[in-house]
């Protein structure tokens, strides 16, 4: 790491951060330069001037590194989507200003430029991290190796073997937390398992693993959420990108823009009805789906897209409600979400009466009142709320700063463990720690990163004593 180290490269990512901090007092001004940051730290980060990117694996080869998949998803999910809520708050709606006369509510708009002062320093913070211990080991440092014939194989067998575990941990009271870490990694499983039989081939693991994504597909239909399908296929597309570069590009992101159009709609009619106990799932699908293709007739859909764009897409909104209330209203946690989580560790098998971890992480959302207690939403904060309610701007580059080093640091152990990129990084690291992803509060972050490694190390065990996993 320190070999690697070079301080003048790394406050470049922090220079749009200062800049935005300089002009604060012109929240318009200073939010611009805090979101187009984030832009400048990608191509920073991915053209390998900070540092550059590892050349064991071609750049298609290695999408799902933290450096690449877990920072676009992040990252981008966490800086660049405000950019609707922000022209939401100046009076646009479809990108159309709603009336000359509009008065904007400058506390929010102040408030606005300085949340995304917090996810430019944040995305700073989270690639700094990266960086810094993006040491992956040469091919011949590995200290074990799975014959590339059997890669395949074993991918189909992981796909086929964690669908019914995931349901059986769901079915034992006080483990089913654990079922969310296998229906990610059979989720990864059966799809990189389709990206390998595809090229090569394999018509009947060709055919199981299309009907594993058609029902992974499926059950991220009906959940009422648009981040598993938009996930789907987006894993799909990365990972048949190296064999099929052109027509991937040419499907997967159209597809993928595509979904954000339409899933809008589709999720608002679905939990309407299917959330409500109106209609079984089934038929909310069915009648979510018709809704979707003839929007035209669906009441109230003109304005769900913007709606969607600019108060749930990204989570700015809610962190607006969280700084106009800490420390001003509600003092900052400090350790104390640090030792929610730590009670949020202990399984409930072991510990019948714990505090349900739900519970605990809305009472924050209640005392700032972001979510009225008498309201059944649920409006979890996000990670980087979090670091903000801990310990202020300090929390968001210290815990971020950690969520980066300890992304990357599990991508080059798995890596380790399981003899290279295919297994440890694109399966085990994309599968277990998918909650990475997105990252949630303190309590689900810290709990589920705790299991998932403790899961990759027995898995890891499970190969070798199969003789799968082979010492050099």
């Amino acid at each position: 790491m320190k070999k690697n180290f070079s301080l003048e490269n790394y406050l470049l990512l922090y220079i749009p951060w200062g800049l935005a901090m300089i002009f604060k007092s012109d929240p318009q001004l200073s939010y611009m330069i805090a979101w187009l940051g984030s832009f400048l730290i990608f191509y920073l980060t991915l053209s390998g001037a900070i540092r550059p990117l590892p050349r064991d694996l071609s750049l298609g080869e290695q999408l799902m590194r933290p450096i690449l998949l877990v920072q676009i998803i992040f990252a981008g999910y966490m800086c660049l989507t405000t950019i609707f809520f922000y022209l939401d708050v100046l009076g646009y709606v479809d990108f159309q200003k709603t009336s000359d006369y509009y008065l904007v509510d400058n506390d929010l708009l102040q408030r606005t430029a300085e949340c995304q002062r917090y996810y430019c320093l944040g995305h700073a913070a989270f690639v700094t991290g990266i960086l810094m211990f993006m040491n992956y080991p040469d091919k011949n440092d590995h200290k074990y190796y799975i014959p590339s014939e059997k890669i395949a194989n074993l991918l189909f067998i992981t796909a086929i073997i964690t669908l019914p575990l995931s349901y059986l941990f769901i079915k034992i009271p006080g483990l089913s937390q654990f079922a969310n870490q296998f229906t990610a990694l059979n989720f990864i499983a059966g799809t990189l398992a389709l990206a390998f039989a595809i090229p090569k081939k394999k018509i009947w693991n060709t055919l199981i693993c299309i009907l594993l994504f058609l029902f992974n597909f499926y059950q991220g239909l009906v959940s009422g959420f648009k981040e598993p399908i938009i996930i789907s296929i987006m894993v799909l597309g990365i990972f048949l990108y190296p064999y099929y570069k052109k027509l991937v590009l040419l499907t997967f992101i159209p597809a993928i823009i595509l979904l954000f159009v339409v899933l809008p709609t589709y999720n608002r009619i679905f939990r309407e009805n299917a959330w409500s106990g109106d209609l079984n799932t089934g038929d909310a699908t069915e009648l979510a789906l018709n809704a979707t293709l003839n929007k035209d007739e669906v009441p109230g859909s003109d304005d769900s897209n913007w709606s969607f764009l600019a108060y749930r897409l990204s989570e700015i909104d809610m962190f607006t409600r969280f700084v106009q209330s800490t420390p001003e209203k509600v003092d900052f946690y400090r350790a104390d979400l640090l030792k929610q989580s730590a009670v949020a560790i202990v399984p409930r098998v072991f510990w019948p009466s714990k505090p349900i971890t739900e519970n605990m992480v809305m009472e924050r959302v209640y005392a700032a009142g972001v979510v009225n207690r008498n309201s059944t939403v649920s409006a979890k904060p996000a990670y980087i709320v979090d670091a903000y309610l801990s310990y202020g701007g300090v929390g968001v580059f210290v815990f971020l700063l950690l969520y980066g080093i300890a992304a990357q640091w599990i991508s080059v152990k798995a890596e380790k463990l399981f003899g290279g990129y295919i297994l440890g990084t694109a399966l085990i690291f994309s599968g277990l720690f998918q909650i990475m992803w997105r990252g949630l509060s303190f309590e689900f972050i810290i709990n589920t990163m705790f299991w998932s490694y403790i899961t990759m190390i027995i898995f890891q065990k499970i190969l070798i004593a199969a003789h799968v996993l082979k010492p050099k």
